[in-house]
């Protein structure tokens, strides 16, 4: 049965397909958009809905393969004639959606063969294209045959594409004239990202562009012309965001039919009272982690301290790292001229090529967790002499509280934690040698000394909760923070600064980034922004920068109340994003693309 939601509209397909490379093979934030609204389309299409993706033997994730049904069946043996398997089951995610995924060869006789229709069809030039636009090429093209064999017109099908790694299966389908609606979402222009890749400025220079120029000089040709061959000949073309659109149109040639916005499921993530306690958990977690990273060089008052992160793929220039850093070292001298009696330890969770975990850091842990473990043995008889003494009105000494010999091994075990010098920058070594990140943060004059009050921790790996140092996943870690900071060049969506007010965390994000300027357009607060958005839009980098610092020494100096309303504020904003208000956008493309196929 379909669940019809408050919100909602009526689907008018009796069937649809979700094409993406990345359906039950994690590689980017797609991943994150097709499982976060997969119960809200199963809502509406039940078992009429399916997922399409590639199969990999060795990656592919939460899929749990079954008999496939008759229908199916036969379209499958089909394939299996042309040396093509198909795994139909059930993606293990919330809504358990269908799914079959295509275990395609590598042949180079028939990708050569597709290349020469694609070119004949749509002037695709691939002479120059490698691998990486090969094995999606061969992958689309028996996407597009298995709709070919299952498409129903008196069910009337509709297939939704997401990036140019399906375009060739909706290039297939209209080139073969196959009765099906088609919806081509681009979640980021290949020009674009290469572009911004290369740090350049492309967003007050868009009409100044020579397409044809810049796709050459960057050897993306193929990619960029099938993505603007399938944004042109689709029935209906969405991007998942305003700015997305607007660079779509330029460079893709088409103006999209409508905003298909990325949303997350709100109900998964706690209330905002669980949140609160969830903040002190994780916060007390961090800051267990802060007495083995600083405090074996000099100490500083925990109750004083702020958490800020940034977090993300290693994009320098695209996540605005460089941005983030710059501002940390401005605001590490502001807050040092003005005298402000506050700690913030800044985390860059951004992952990189990393040999291992600095052996100090190893060893100051295990020091710590000696003088741990002897406080832990002793905590039922510490709490008792303390107890005794404050209802006898006695003074709290070290000498009240242990014996002799037991103050004389603690005190050893504090001095073999003591080190000279400063605390570590990164927790882990790289192999790059003259790593990017390292060098900004040398830039910016942050050195982790003890009179600056801007301390910063690069974390260069990915937070799985037992990582040997924090033990955090990344939400956990991420909610027991104060702020997060995304002021991010190029971003079409942004899921981060979504996910952090999902979490009851406050964020900065940018009028660059999808959710910015969506955040941007919903009526505030004024007086507790909550996200915070950042006017990157036809700005200089040191205008960005000087605003950001002031955001982050005023969020510094707010009372706790304020920054528990900023809070409230930040889950607010990020409840208007929830999929049930944002299906719909889906829903409406859907039935605009089958009206424009067979009204």
């Amino acid at each position: 049965m379909i669940i019809l939601m408050e919100e909602q509209i009526k689907p008018k397909a009796g069937f649809l397909f979700e094409v993406s490379w990345e359906v039950c093979n994690k590689v980017g934030g797609i991943n994150t958009v097709l499982k976060s609204k997969a119960a809200k389309i199963v809502e509406y299409y039940g078992g009429n809905y399916c997922m399409i993706g590639p199969y990999f033997a060795d990656k592919v994730s939460e899929f749990e393969e079954m008999l496939p049904r008759p229908e199916f069946k036969k379209a499958f043996n089909q394939l299996k004639e042309e040396g093509i398997n198909c795994h139909y089951g059930k993606w293990l995610i919330t809504g358990q959606p269908l799914v079959i995924l295509i275990d395609f060869p590598m042949n180079n006789d028939k990708i050569n063969q597709i290349k020469k229709e694609m070119w004949d069809a749509f002037k695709i030039d691939s002479l120059r294209a490698g691998y990486d636009y090969d094995e999606p090429l061969i992958w689309g093209y028996y996407v597009a045959k298995l709709i070919e064999f299952l498409a129903d017109s008196e069910k009337k099908t509709v297939v939704q594409f997401h990036e140019w790694l399906s375009g060739s299966a909706l290039l297939y389908l209209r080139r073969n004239n196959v009765k099906v609606g088609t919806i081509f979402t681009t979640h980021a222009t290949v020009l674009g990202r290469t572009l911004a890749n290369n740090n350049i400025n492309f967003y007050s220079t868009l009409h100044k562009i020579n397409k044809q120029e810049e796709i050459y000089k960057w050897f993306i040709e193929a990619k960029h012309q099938l993505e603007s061959s399938a944004a042109q000949n689709a029935n209906v073309f969405t991007t998942v965001s305003e700015i997305t659109g607007i660079e779509a149109e330029h460079f893709l040639g088409r103006k999209p039919d409508l905003l298909s916005l990325n949303g997350l499921d709100i109900d998964k993530f706690s209330t905002f009272e669980e949140s609160s306690i969830e903040h002190r958990k994780q916060r007390e977690k961090i800051k267990e982690f802060l007495l083995y990273y600083f405090f074996p060089y000099y100490s500083f008052e925990l109750e004083d301290v702020l958490f800020y992160f940034t977090a993300g793929r290693y994009e320098f220039r695209d996540k605005g790292i460089d941005i983030f850093i710059a501002a940390l070292g401005k605001l590490n001298e502001r807050l040092k001229k003005d005298k402000v009696k506050k700690t913030i330890v800044a985390f860059l969770w951004v992952p990189a090529n990393v040999k291992g975990i600095k052996p100090e850091l190893l060893e100051s842990r295990t020091f710590f967790k000696d003088i741990k473990d002897v406080m832990d043995d002793e905590i039922n008889a510490i709490k008792q002499k303390i107890t005794y003494l404050i209802v006898s009105k006695n003074k709290i000494k070290d000498e009240s509280i242990f014996d002799e010999n037991k103050l004389l091994e603690l005190k050893k075990k504090v001095a073999r934690l003591q080190r000279n010098g400063f605390p570590p920058i990164a927790t882990h070594y790289l192999y790059e040698g003259n790593d990017i990140i390292l060098n900004k943060i040398r830039e910016a004059n942050l050195d982790n000394s003890k009179d600056d009050p801007v301390k910063i921790v690069f974390y260069p790996i990915y937070l799985s909760g037992a990582d040997g140092l924090l033990d955090l996943s990344y939400y956990d870690a991420m909610q027991g923070c104060h702020l997060g900071v995304f002021p991010s060049f190029y971003e079409p969506w942004g899921y981060t600064p979504l996910e952090a007010g999902a979490l009851g965390v406050s964020s900065v994000t940018t009028d660059l980034a999808g959710f910015g300027r969506y955040v941007g357009k919903l009526p505030r607060s004024k007086e507790n922004e909550g996200v915070f958005v950042l006017k990157r839009f036809g700005n200089e980098d040191n205008t960005i920068i000087n605003e950001l610092t002031n955001i982050m020494y005023n969020f510094s100096n707010l009372p706790k109340l304020d920054r528990i309303a900023n809070k409230l504020e930040a889950r607010r904003l990020a409840s208007t994003a929830d999929w049930k208000f944002f299906i719909k956008n889906y829903i409406e493309a859907h039935n605009l693309a089958l009206k424009r196929v067979f009204d």
